[in-house]
């Protein structure tokens, strides 16, 4: 593989560092999302059941 084809050492290391100093916000996001989308289905199975048992 040719040197222009491949990435240089400057911008993965750039890349690395960027994904290192966001890890904790990337985290939280995701740790926030799942929260949003359990409750969303819990919310969402409460009123299927209650739907059916009415």
């Amino acid at each position: 593989m040719s040197a222009v084809n491949s990435p240089s050492r400057g911008l993965l290391k750039r890349i690395w560092v960027w994904v290192r100093r966001r890890s904790q916000a990337m985290l939280s996001s995701a740790l926030r999302g799942a929260a949003y989308a359990s409750g969303a289905g819990i919310v969402g199975l409460m009123f299927w059941w209650m739907q059916h048992k009415l």
